[in-house]
């Protein structure tokens, strides 16, 4: 339950208040994330004193891309240490084979919840069957997900919505994928970019989206930091029905990473929708 229907609930069970005659409550951001390949360098440079600066500004969960030759013990230790939480993180197309068990577990060791993988490689995305062949590796790497406790996701660019035979291969992964095994972190900046709108999604796929990355479009549609481009985002989160529950920030060219998050954070921990 969240804050709204908390507040509209116990209300409601007020004896001699007309639950009609409250204003609604907004919803805020309970814990905003930050993909970690937005600062990737100094990630790269200092990892324990990366997370420590991503923990000052205010974040509480962070999405990881990449290890950075540390192992899973290591890697959680480091976030206990500065009080971070990663329920997600980023992996190849290419581990869902072998290599996929040893990706889980040490999912399990660091704490994710979700393990997504972030693209489809180039020669399957040239056709429609090409994206169901990569459908039936996602269930079938979200059943091996599902038995260890993980959830496996899928993150889009903006290729998935230019037509492939004349249809949108977003749409094919979204019906050949069995929701019980691959959910769907939206990457809000790509798929408007790609000309589609998220709120037909949400309202067409209830449910499907319990991630997404948030990053911020100018007029002329570059990226910028959340808050400073023209993306409505309290009419995208106002949408509840698409299933969020984790707000993760996203730049992917910042000129100043530590800058860019820190005004992103600004910018959604105040938010109110």
């Amino acid at each position: 339950m969240n804050r709204r229907e908390w507040i509209q609930t116990a209300a409601a069970a007020l004896p001699g208040v007309a639950y009609m005659s409250l204003p609604t409550p907004l919803d805020r951001i309970d814990k905003v994330g930050v993909q970690l390949y937005t600062v990737r360098d100094a990630m790269a440079k200092d990892f324990d004193g990366t997370l420590a600066k991503v923990a000052e500004i205010g974040y509480q969960e962070v999405e990881f891309a990449g290890y950075y030759n540390r192992d899973a013990k290591a890697v959680r230790a480091v976030l206990d240490k500065v009080g971070l939480a990663a329920p997600s993180c980023h992996v190849g197309f290419d581990v869902l084979g072998d290599a996929w068990q040893k990706v889980l577990d040490d999912a399990k060791v660091v704490g994710h919840q979700y393990v997504v993988v972030p693209s489809i490689p180039d020669d399957m995305r040239k056709t429609l069957d090409g994206y169901r062949r990569a459908a039936e590796q996602f269930n079938k790497a979200g059943e091996a997900a599902q038995k260890a406790g993980i959830q496996f996701g899928y993150h889009n660019h903006n290729m998935e919505f230019q037509a492939v035979e004349g249809q949108a291969p977003y749409d094919v992964l979204l019906q050949a994928c069995d929701p019980k095994l691959v959910q769907f972190e939206m990457d809000l900046y790509w798929i408007i970019f790609g000309g589609a709108d998220p709120l037909k999604y949400f309202a067409r796929w209830p449910g499907r989206f319990p991630l997404v990355h948030v990053k911020d479009m100018t007029a002329q549609h570059t990226m910028t930091d959340v808050g400073s481009g023209v993306i409505n985002w309290k009419q995208l989160f106002a949408h509840h029905e698409a299933g969020i529950r984790h707000y993760i920030v996203e730049h992917d060219q910042p000129a100043s990473p530590f800058d860019s998050i820190r005004a992103s954070y600004a910018y959604l921990s105040k938010l109110e929708f």
